[in-house]
């Protein structure tokens, strides 16, 4: 039996995953034991749950991969650094970061307080790009695909592009720093006044209230290059030669300002977070995403060409870009397209450990990731003892505890809720892999009522009115309710809603017409397929609103943190299991 444990260390979005002979049994991000979003840092409590899960101990481990690997393109690096003299700060930052990545194993020790020499595992450094290309090819369906990555930077990338077959990964194409789509981005993300790390979706969704008329702009900012390739205009950013704040180490990543003011000059004065957004704003958001856009299938399509490949695994931060990924098929020749759960930085743990078990073991594949439930959970039983030992202080709420005995009732009786415009916390199984609330982690409520956007910030979001709320869809209906057809299980993709069909469902149908769908089979999650199937027999429509269950934190992990943002917000129903606590 072989162990295998992979990390995304000091990096934002830390996580941890473990296989057993080429199988997952568990995976999950830092955060949400830490109770910090994107923690960044060595994921030490994710690292200690896996191995829980496992029932192992860390000194049963066969290898440890790292999605990093400090010794990748040493040349390049010596080169941009001759040409390009960056600053001395810079440079010392850079070999800091790259220390610590070289050392996981003794901090691992430290933590669990384990003599080193226990320790057997191998440690692996994964290049950074090429394990976000296994967090996708790897574990999908294909045999053969097109695999792109691109995001910030990673290992002195922000793309690679290639072929995969089989367990083999040909490397075909790359994009060096100081050039990258991913910092373009987060650069527009803080110009328009949104500083929080992982911010980019606020513009994603901000965009399609403007138009894209700052294009001329946009293209002193991004040039795009005859191999598929892309350059930026240097000028407007700071991280190439002065170089740009990062804290990633245990806790809240930061990064400081990566525009210049150049970029104040060719688009006027940067936002402050205290300022209200107006037109000048949505028209910049909208140029930017229609900027990565051409950027992106300028890519792609140079891909496909060269491949002659209809299939694609797309990964990294830059796959995050759901309005963008649905516009694939409609703008490439890809005809089939896989998306990870993490696509993100979190996702490198996957990749890496994968690349991995395939190196050391030589083994075929035999495992696809199509659904994201590997991070902990809880029975029925379990949650149902956890709400019988809390229920003084729940009855002391106001609210009662009532038993489903079935499943058809469990799926009736809350069906029956939200129909009746209730807001609903959906504790189930286990926790989500990833960024998005699937079915398990989720807050549920009617998509039919026009007022339920303004309802859910008020009782429990607390968030920007712009941003839209996703639709959770019954995989068969897809057809009848979008324009585009495919399998979404993590919400990774951005289909127009059929005109038709808008006003239905106008709380999770975006202002474009659009909505960020999640498709749900019964073999994936029975007990959310069955919810949602109880809602279409009593509504005629086969969707239900899906959000994360939070409150400006990470999604909830455990029944304790479900019941709390439960308890402190305005939500109607809390249904651990098969237990529902009721307000009122």
């Amino acid at each position: 039996m072989t162990w295998i444990l992979g990390l995304n260390a000091w990096h934002a979005d830390s996580s941890a995953c473990l296989l057993r002979d080429g199988k997952l049994v568990a995976a999950a991000e830092e955060e949400r034991f830490r109770r910090v979003k994107h923690w960044a840092g060595l994921p030490v409590e994710a690292v200690r749950w896996c191995l829980a899960e496992a029932g192992i101990e860390l000194d049963e481990v066969d290898h440890v991969a790292i999605n990093r690997d400090p010794k990748a393109h040493l040349f390049q690096k010596a080169l941009f650094a001759f040409k390009r003299r960056p600053s001395l700060g810079l440079i010392r930052d850079r070999l800091a970061n790259a220390a610590k990545v070289g050392s996981p194993l003794d901090e691992l020790a430290r933590a669990f307080e384990l003599p080193r020499e226990r320790i057997r595992a191998r440690l692996h450094a994964v290049e950074h790009h090429r394990a976000h290309l296994a967090s996708a090819f790897l574990v999908s369906p294909f045999e053969e695909a097109a695999l792109v990555s691109v995001d910030g930077f990673g290992d002195f990338l922000s793309a690679m592009w290639g072929v995969g077959r089989g367990t083999t990964i040909e490397v075909r194409g790359r994009v060096f720093f100081p050039h990258s789509l991913g910092l373009f981005y987060q650069a527009i993300t803080q110009y328009l006044g949104f500083w929080s790390y992982g911010d980019e979706y606020k513009v994603m969704g901000y965009a399609p209230y403007g138009r894209p008329s700052r294009m001329r702009e946009m293209e002193e900012l991004v040039r795009l290059l005859p191999d598929g390739g892309y350059e930026l205009g240097l000028d407007y950013f700071r991280h190439h030669a002065e170089g740009v704040e990062m804290v990633w180490q245990g806790g809240y990543p930061e990064v400081g300002r990566i525009f210049t003011p150049a970029l104040e000059e060719l688009l006027g004065p940067a936002r402050q977070k205290d300022e209200p957004l107006e037109e000048r704003h949505a028209d910049i958001a909208a140029s930017a995403q229609a900027m990565y856009e051409r950027a992106l299938f300028h890519l792609l399509d140079i891909v496909q060409r060269e491949t002659g490949l209809e299939r694609l695994c797309l990964a990294g931060g830059c796959a995050m870009n759901s309005v963008a990924n649905g516009k694939v098929y409609r703008r490439t020749r890809f005809r089939e397209l896989y998306l990870p759960a993490a696509a993100g930085d979190a996702g490198g743990a996957i990749g890496a450990a994968f690349e991995v078990w395939h190196t050391v073991s030589g083994a075929p594949r035999g495992f696809v990731m199509d659904r994201a439930s590997w991070g902990p959970g809880w029975s029925d039983e379990e949650l149902a003892a956890f709400v019988a030992a809390n229920r003084g202080a729940i009855e002391a709420k106001g609210c009662r505890v009532e038993t489903a005995g079935t499943e058809a009732a469990l799926a009736e009786r809350v069906a029956a809720a939200i129909a009746d415009g209730a807001v609903v916390g959906w504790f189930q199984g286990r926790m989500e892999w990833g960024p998005r609330a699937l079915g398990n982690r989720s807050i549920l409520a009617d998509p039919r009522r026009a007022d339920m956007k303004d309802v859910l910030n008020l009782k429990i979001k607390r968030r920007e009115s712009f941003r839209p709320f996703a639709p959770a869809i019954l995989r068969e209906r897809v057809a009848e309710w979008f324009e585009e057809e495919d399998d979404v299980p993590f919400m990774m993709q951005v289909f127009q809603v059929r005109p038709e069909r808008r006003g239905q469902v106008p709380a999770t149908t975006h202002v474009d017409g659009s909505g960020r769908l999640q498709t749900v089979t019964r073999e994936a999650n029975p007990r959310y397929y069955d919810l949602i199937a109880a809602f279409e027999r009593r509504t005629g429509v086969p969707i239900l609103l899906n959000t994360s269950f939070n409150e400006n934190e990470p999604i909830v992990c455990r029944p304790e943190e479900a019941l709390d943002c439960f308890l402190r917000t305005k939500m109607d129903l809390l249904v651990l299991g098969r237990t529902i606590v009721r307000r009122g």
